[in-house]
């Protein structure tokens, strides 16, 4: 059966750089609602054609295009079990920044060739091999493609809980790493808007009635600087401050916005609080300091099912002529996150082995695109003795 399942990977090679090039060629910058729904339709039409894809679903998006779900047959009723293959139909590149598909040899560029256009083609292709030798009907396989992946999910979130709870496991399909290295650790990320409020008045001739909210604001920086801890894995970084009208008045308002990191869930939410201690400890006589904010994206901590779930896909990507070894924490959040966080061990970066992601020399290794297939494609074989005829998880 797997050789079968080889043979067509390496027949449709052709069909799916085609389909990836399609892909590619249209822009679908997050904010792009036009060119992110015509992406996610050509996903959906690929999908759709699929025999044992049961169903393809759209769910509305409020601002962004909309967010697609797919289901086979053994797991349209449930998603107890199944195993969730999470992607994103978004790019960080708008319109006319940087454009269109270009093949020189072994490799391909364009935006989201690598994050994360050639993750879907893989999944794609993948799922046709396991129709093609007749299985795909009997996996419990639920496919969720958000298209806000790149701005933290913050619907796509409620559309993976939505549909993936209760899932055995989650393959996420972000960049390909150098070496196939496969990602089962990611930092956890966050946000906050700090204003300070205080009291305006004429720096010369009424300095004493003002209150300096930028003073406060700097309060606040330093201490929030301090919180950083690298033996932890906590940083904090201030990225972006403003305030005041002009060098002769005492400006009344100044806010700043910064981002922080952490490795487990217990840090972040203890790294917020004290963001929130530090606002009060900087206030000064007649200002405030407000902070808004907080975790957008929990950290992928690596867990004993977690790791038991990347040593049997390491051990398909061997069988594929893949690398096989674990990454180093990452620092930039997924959705794998998301997953890991409804308590679904999750491994990362199964997409085409690749570079320059979020970069104008984003590029992938063509040639890993079939194997990279084949090693899901191995993985999925290998579940389906652990389903029975319902199509629900005994033992994996």
């Amino acid at each position: 059966m797997i050789e079968a399942a080889k043979a067509h990977l390496r027949a449709r090679q052709e069909a799916a750089l085609l389909l990836l090039e399609a892909l590619v060629s249209v822009n679908s910058f997050t904010d792009n609602v036009p060119g992110g729904t015509r992406v996610g339709e050509m996903l959906a039409a690929e999908l759709g054609t699929i025999s044992g894809v049961s169903s393809v679903r759209s769910h509305a998006s409020a601002r962004y295009a909309p967010h697609w779900v797919a289901r086979t047959e053994a797991a349209e009723r449930s998603a107890a079990g199944c195993v969730a293959i999470v992607g994103h139909l978004d790019t960080v590149f708008p319109p006319g920044t940087f454009e269109g598909f270009r093949r020189e040899g072994t490799i391909a560029r364009g935006p989201g060739v690598l994050d994360m256009k050639g993750g879907l083609v893989v999944v794609i292709e993948a799922l046709r091999a396991l129709a093609h030798v007749g299985v795909l009907a009997r996996v419990p396989i639920r496919v969720v493609i958000v298209s806000d992946e790149e701005v933290g999910s913050p619907e796509g979130q409620h559309v993976i809980a939505e549909e993936l709870a209760g899932a055995s496991a989650a393959l996420v399909f972000e960049a390909g790493r150098a070496k196939d290295l496969v990602i089962t650790q990611r930092k956890g990320t966050g946000s906050a808007r700090v204003v300070a409020t205080g009291k305006a008045a004429h720096a010369g001739n009424a300095h004493a009635d003002g209150a300096n909210a930028i003073w406060a604001l700097a309060r606040f920086i330093e201490h929030a600087q301090k919180l950083t801890d690298y033996a932890r894995g906590v940083t904090v970084n201030v990225g972006t401050i403003r305030g005041g009208q002009s060098k002769n008045t005492v400006p009344d308002r100044a806010e700043a916005e910064l981002d922080f990191r952490y490795e487990r869930r217990a840090d972040g939410d203890a790294l917020f609080a004290a963001l929130a201690e530090a606002a009060k400890e900087a206030a000064i006589a007649g200002t405030t300091v407000t902070v808004t904010g907080g975790i957008a994206r929990s950290s992928l901590e690596r867990t004993a099912a977690s790791a038991a779930l990347y040593e049997a896909y390491a051990a398909c990507a061997r069988a594929a002529g893949l690398g096989d070894g674990e990454a180093p924490l990452v620092g930039g959040g997924s959705d794998a996150a998301t997953t890991a966080a409804l308590g679904i061990p999750s491994i990362d970066g199964l997409g085409p082995r690749g570079s320059g992601f979020h970069t104008h020399e984003e590029r992938i290794e063509v040639t890993t695109l079939v194997p990279k297939a084949e090693a899901i494609v191995r993985f999925l074989l290998g579940r389906t003795q652990s389903f029975d005829t319902d199509g629900l998880l005994r033992s994996s």
